[in-house]
């Protein structure tokens, strides 16, 4: 949401990163678009089981239930997009 990106990233950087790491997950970049108010980050799983098998355990765990952290409270929108590494 508009005016929340700097508190966005706050809570972002100091709970979900560390929760995402903990489940498998690392985080390559994090960019702030302050024109365009957004942040972008890139994030990958290679442990066993899918992404999506992952994400699911992660999204449901007690900790991040716990984190009282609903991205829609600061996000007006998501894209998600799964890529392959060529380089």
């Amino acid at each position: 949401m508009p005016g929340l990106l700097d508190e966005w990233v706050q809570r972002w950087r100091t709970l979900v990163v560390p929760l995402r790491r903990q489940f498998g997950f690392k985080i390559t970049g994090s960019w702030v678009d302050r024109s365009l108010d957004q942040h972008i980050w890139v994030v990958f799983y290679t442990g066993p089981g899918s992404f999506e098998e992952a994400n699911a355990a992660y999204w449901a765990s007690p900790e991040r239930v716990a984190m009282d952290l609903n991205p829609r409270d600061y996000l007006v929108s998501e894209v998600t997009r799964q890529v392959e590494t060529v380089l």
